[in-house]
């Protein structure tokens, strides 16, 4: 024999196993390969897996939109926090204006002055 036949060539279901070191082909043995279920398998636990994960991504995408659509409810609190405050502040400072003010015309009015007894009776 010079070397594996075409029938042995073209059977894919056995490995050749050289039984010396030198590089003399004829004396190969053919084992047969075991039949491997682990594909099977796989592809089975892959379609389980991949519909796992599919539920994975679908909920870590609503929970990423879910916390965008928060950050910008936030934001749009916080400028509204800080309108309001500026507004409180400037409100603040036109009734300390008026009050003022109020105080100034009662000084200047008589109406307002306050009446001395005392001095009346004297």
């Amino acid at each position: 024999m010079d070397g594996p036949s075409k029938e042995e060539e073209e059977d894919s279901t056995f490995t050749n196993i050289s039984l010396t070191d030198d590089i003399d082909h004829s004396s190969r043995i053919l084992y047969p390969r075991p039949k491997s279920f682990l594909p099977e398998m796989m592809n089975a636990d892959m379609d389980a897996v991949d519909a796992e994960n599919q539920v994975e991504l679908e909920e870590k995408t609503r929970l990423i939109n879910q916390v965008l659509e928060l950050q910008h409810t936030l934001e749009d609190l916080s400028a509204r926090v800080d309108a309001v405050k500026e507004e409180n502040l400037k409100l603040k400072s036109e009734n300390q204006v008026l009050g003022q003010y109020i105080e100034n015309l009662m000084s200047a009015s008589s109406v307002f002055q306050t009446t001395d007894t005392k001095s009346k009776r004297k």
